[in-house]
Order: structure tokens, then C-alpha cells, then sequence
């Protein structure tokens, strides 16, 4: 038991180093056709992200590869029910890569139009996609007595998980406008800034919003907070989200930037906590629910996923730390620069 505990704890942290690594890239994304005017103005957009971006999303990579290896019935069950959900992901991160790559290879104003509203439209629909997919996997799915899921792509698209995915754009974007004015000088910095504040301040409302009907369409999420004392960590939570506000009025990015990434693994975390001991809820009945003791692989594969968990996961934390440090201040364009 302690195997699979340890395992669920890895999986819900790699998600949440993904949500909070490249949530940044895609609200830079979302922001740059609006707040990025010039063409210098949104390669410097670009570049912000440029030398992160795609080490960000390993962290999606490895929480698959987790939930494979890890949780193959879930991992089964999850991809073949949201098969059609999981092909549209695909094609979004694969148009923001080609809009990045291909903006640059002509210098019509055309051209690179084309590709800065593909790369914004992309950005967008992926964490809104996402975000629906979160809601409905934390509301609970139909799985039926043989751990299938069965049913229309569309009925996914319910009032709930459309809030937690408005929820999940307003959070991302408002993240990524504050990178990008960490990252930025002059009127790109302010606009990213007057944007990021709006942001903020609609995101803490929906959170409140979301909040409230999770309490009222998923009660299985706030059982365990009806205890008391675990409501330390959504409450802990807040005071970080309302924190940014606070950072952000005074002009101090960093530290706004610490508190929507300490924000949004808080939240995460709240969730995660919240559906333990179940990995996928079933909205039929919860003997269906694929849970960490029904769903895990032998305890001779997750002790051999721990020990290699061991040797790489410090590797991937020493490489995006170094990249991070290496590329630290403002962005300056140069000829290797998108």
C-alpha cells in the first residue's frame, strides 16, 4: 500500500509540475496576438517561452508514462474512453510547436499573422480542453462493471467541467501575463501587466465560483475536507491566489509569479487529495471507481519504476532548473532569437 501511496503522491505532483511549468507557455500563448503588437513585440513574446517550452512539457510525457506504467487500468480506461478528447490535445500541441518553427521561416506580415493567431487560437483551445477534461474526471465518469467508459465525446461538455475549463483559461492566462511581464521591458510589459491584473481578479472569482459547485456537483471531492482540519490546504490556497493580487498592485512580478505557481499547485494539490483514494471516479456507482488499490500494477513494477524515479526524476529537475537559471532576466532579441 505504501507503493501505490507513493506512486499517487508522484502522479498528482508531475501533473502539477506540468500545469505549473507549461500553464505559463500557454497563457503567454493565449496573450500574444492581444497583448504582443509589434512584430519585435511578439517575437519577444515568442522567446520568452523560447528556450523553455518543450522542456515544460516532458512533464506531460512522464505523468503518461506514470499513469502506464504505474496505473495501467486506469491508463486503459482514461484513453480509450477519451480517445477523441486526447487526438484533439495532440493536434494542439503539435500546432503551437509548427507555429513557433514556422513564423519565422518568411517575413511577410501575412505569414507571420497566420501563425501568431494559430499559436494563439492553440494555446486556448488546449487549456480549455484540458480544463473541461479535468472537470469531468474530478465530477466522475461513467465506468461501467468492466472498467470501460462508453459514451458520447459531447456529453463531456457539461455545465461543471465548462466552468473548471473557463476556470483553467482564466488561470493560465493570468499566469502567463505574468511571465511575460517578468520577462519583458516597455509598453510589452505594460500591457502585459494591466491584462495580468484583470486576469488575476476574474480568476479568483471563478475559483470561488468553482469552489461552490464542486461542493454542490462533486461532494466526493470535499468529503475528506469535512473533517476540518485538511480545509488548511484549499485555504492555503486562496491566501496564494489572493497574494498575486497583492504582489501584483505593488509592481513585484517575481514574487507574484512564486504565488501563482505556489496558487496553482496548491489547488492541484487540494484536488488530488480530495478524489484520494480513487485515481478515476465512476459516476455509476463507486464499486466501479478505479481506485489505487484496484487499478495499480505488481509491487515489483512500482518498486522498479521507484528506483528508476530515483535516478531520472533528479536529472529532469537538474535540467529545467539549469535552463531556467540560464536563460533568468529579461529577453533580448538576437540572431538566433525566433
Amino acid at each position: 500500500m505504501a507503493l501505490n501511496v507513493t506512486w499517487y503522491v508522484l502522479f498528482v505532483g508531475i501533473i502539477t509540475a506540468y500545469v505549473v511549468l507549461d500553464g505559463f507557455d500557454l497563457g503567454v500563448g493565449m496573450l500574444h496576438p492581444f497583448v504582443a503588437r509589434t512584430d519585435d513585440e511578439r517575437r519577444l513574446s515568442l522567446n520568452s517561452i523560447g528556450p523553455v517550452w518543450d522542456g515544460n512539457e516532458v512533464w506531460l510525457v512522464v505523468g503518461g508514462g506514470v499513469l502506464f506504467a504505474g496505473f495501467p487500468e486506469v491508463y486503459a480506461t482514461l484513453f480509450s474512453g477519451f480517445y477523441v478528447p486526447f487526438m484533439l490535445v495532440l493536434t494542439f500541441l503539435i500546432l503551437r510547436a509548427v507555429s513557433i518553427e514556422f513564423r519565422g521561416k518568411r517575413a511577410g506580415a501575412g505569414w507571420r499573422a497566420l501563425w501568431d493567431w494559430v499559436f494563439g487560437a492553440a494555446s486556448l483551445l488546449l487549456a480549455l480542453l484540458l480544463g473541461v477534461a479535468f472537470g469531468d474526471i474530478a465530477a466522475g465518469v461513467p465506468i461501467d462493471a468492466r472498467h470501460t467508459i462508453a459514451f458520447d465525446p459531447i456529453s463531456l461538455v457539461r455545465p461543471y467541467a465548462l466552468l473548471v475549463g473557463v476556470t483553467a483559461v482564466a488561470m493560465l492566462a493570468q499566469h502567463g501575463a505574468i511571465y511575460l511581464a517578468l520577462k519583458t521591458e516597455g509598453d510589452l510589459r505594460r500591457r502585459a501587466r494591466r491584462v495580468g491584473i484583470a486576469l488575476t481578479v476574474a480568476f479568483a472569482a471563478l475559483v470561488a465560483v468553482t469552489g461552490v459547485a464542486t461542493a454542490m456537483t462533486a461532494p466526493h471531492l470535499t468529503a475528506w475536507y469535512r473533517q476540518g482540519w485538511p480545509l488548511v490546504l484549499p485555504a492555503t490556497a486562496v491566501l496564494a491566489i489572493a497574494n498575486i493580487v497583492r504582489e501584483r498592485l505593488r509592481g513585484r512580478e517575481a514574487a507574484a509569479f512564486a504565488s501563482s505557481c505556489a496558487g496553482i499547485a496548491l489547488l492541484m494539490a487540494s484536488v488530488g487529495a480530495g478524489q484520494y483514494p480513487s485515481v478515476l471516479t465512476s459516476s455509476v456507482s463507486s464499486a466501479y471507481s478505479l481506485t489505487i488499490s484496484n487499478s495499480m500494477s505488481s509491487p515489483l513494477t512500482l518498486t522498479v519504476m521507484l528506483v528508476m524515479a530515483a535516478i531520472g526524476l533528479p536529472l529532469v529537475l537538474a535540467y529545467t532548473t539549469g535552463i531556467y537559471w540560464l536563460f533568468r532576466g529579461k529577453v533580448r532579441l538576437g540572431e538566433r532569437s525566433y
